[in-house]
């Protein structure tokens, strides 16, 4: 697994957000501005640790399952998480139409997994299976918490620039007015581009990593082309909430097109069907 590789992703991005946030006050509002930036990036450095997984189970309205009121769910989750020897995580339900699924929480010992209502009407055991395997891969991984801080960094550096344009640093802006419509840019810009790039890299690693616990490459291969054309059909309503929580889906929520898919945060579902497809040749399994 690549715990290693995103744990030192995650220190990285706490860092750079606590240093945008430190650089950004200190522009605006001088040295009372720079201690106000330190404390803002250390308390939202800890709320996005502690409770990004509460918030995205929140904004999916999830809730709790048990194998009485979802048998079929429950023991995907259960079965695969045994084999993996791995500690039983949090299931939950969403009521979305919507077909999609995450994972969430920042370690194995503190996860869950959510499933919407409308990807276990639209997909079978063996597909979901293989969905199931892929979100476990994100907890193993530990790249939810990764994804829950990009997001949060994205969301915290548009929000910082905003108010600061606003509400602080008249002096900064009339003194060097090119210099701050920059950092409006520029800021929100360089936290999407950062989240992109990490969201397409370890939804691959997901892949991969689900197919090889499943052992059945081609269930999330056609899991990821149903729930394709299902989001095509029912897209989630991209509320701010939900931009938050999107990131760490299966699968981009949101209906889209040319710019909108190009920057999404997944990758696209053929690149990522031909390399599940090259897998199982791989593993000697027929397409």
């Amino acid at each position: 697994m690549r715990s290693s590789t995103n744990t030192l992703k995650t220190i990285f991005l706490l860092g750079f957000l606590g240093l945008f946030v430190m650089v950004l006050a200190s522009w605006f509002g001088g040295s009372s501005g720079l201690w106000f930036g330190l404390i803002f990036a250390i308390g939202m450095n800890g709320f996005a640790y502690f409770y990004s997984d509460r918030l995205a189970l929140k904004a999916m309205r999830a809730y709790q399952v048990t194998p009485q009121t979802a048998p079929v769910l429950y023991k995907i989750v259960s079965d695969l998480a045994t084999q993996a020897k791995q500690p039983m995580p949090r299931v939950y339900l969403s009521p979305t139409a919507s077909p999609n699924a995450f994972a969430t929480g920042r370690n194995p010992q503190n996860s869950a997994v959510c499933a919407t209502e409308g990807i276990m009407n639209l997909l079978t055991e063996r597909e979901l299976r293989g969905v199931i395997g892929h979100e476990l891969s994100h907890v193993y991984n530990r790249d939810i918490l990764t994804a829950s801080v990009a997001a949060t960094m994205a969301s915290v550096m548009m929000s910082m620039v905003q108010f600061f344009w606003l509400f602080g640093g008249r002096d900064s802006q009339r003194s060097n007015p090119i210099g701050a419509i920059f950092l409006m840019i520029v800021g929100p810009m360089a936290a999407t581009m950062l989240q992109l790039a990490i969201g397409r890299s370890r939804e691959f690693a997901a892949d991969e990593d689900g197919a090889i616990l499943t052992k059945d490459p081609m269930a999330l291969a056609s899991a990821l082309q149903k729930i394709d054309a299902g989001i095509s059909n029912a897209p989630m309503r991209p509320t701010s909430d939900m931009e938050t929580a999107s990131s760490m889906m299966i699968a981009h929520p949101f209906r889209g097109s040319g710019m909108a898919k190009l920057f999404s945060t997944h990758p696209p579902t053929q690149e990522r069907v031909k390399r599940l497809e090259m897998m199982a040749q791989q593993m000697g399994q027929s397409s």
